[in-house]
């Protein structure tokens, strides 16, 4: 019990590094605008957390769990926003789970092989992760329109949007985001596993 106890802590404790991970993951304008960015250190942030407790556990299905975590942590998060008078799509959820479960996909057909899930896993999660959240954004409304209608409260000075050629980022590009993330994911991912073996040697 308490061994799950700690991944269900440190799950938690990692969603807040992940959805402050540049600040593009909550707020639906700057997802869009920064989508290049987003995906890296979505695709990152997660695969460095998945890898690292999925080998603590040695099961895979953890991967899925740590992303299952972040991803009610997040809606959550939505429903706040929202009791606050922003529309339901102020906010942003990314789509997690789906490559999360490629990750324990590829730690359970190479029979537990961390290596594997490090290089393919690692990968898939890069190229997944692009392509899911870009269907997602698209079913936003308007992003221009929250973010000049609704800006946020704690939103610094400098990083206000004052012109509308910021929309000429709505055909953001998914392929650079897919191939950035994906070669960013297994180096990150090693270093993930190399922190775990050390910390269990």
């Amino acid at each position: 019990t308490t061994h799950y106890l700690f991944i269900v802590v440190v799950a938690v404790n990692s969603t807040l590094l992940t959805i402050n991970a540049g600040d593009y993951i909550f707020y639906t304008d700057w997802a869009w605008t920064s989508f290049v960015v987003f995906s890296i250190s979505q695709s990152t942030m997660l695969v460095v957390g998945a890898i690292y407790y999925m080998l603590f556990t040695g099961v895979p299905g953890t991967a899925t769990y740590y992303a299952t975590i972040m991803t009610i942590y997040t809606w959550v998060a939505k429903g706040a926003w929202f009791a606050l008078g922003y529309p339901y799509d102020f906010v942003a959820v990314p789509v997690w789970i789906p490559s999360a479960m490629l990750l324990d996909l590829s730690y359970w057909a190479t029979r537990r092989n961390k290596h594997a899930a490090i290089l393919i896993g690692g990968t898939l999660v890069g190229l997944s992760l692009p392509m899911f959240n870009m269907i997602n954004l698209l079913t936003i409304r308007d992003p221009l329109e929250m973010a000049f209608k609704y800006p946020r409260p704690t939103l610094p000075p400098y990083m206000t949007p004052i012109e509308p050629q910021v929309g000429k980022f709505y055909s953001s590009p998914v392929a650079l985001g897919a191939g950035a993330g994906a070669v960013l994911s297994v180096p990150i991912a090693a270093l993930g596993a190399k922190l775990n073996t050390w910390t269990y040697r």
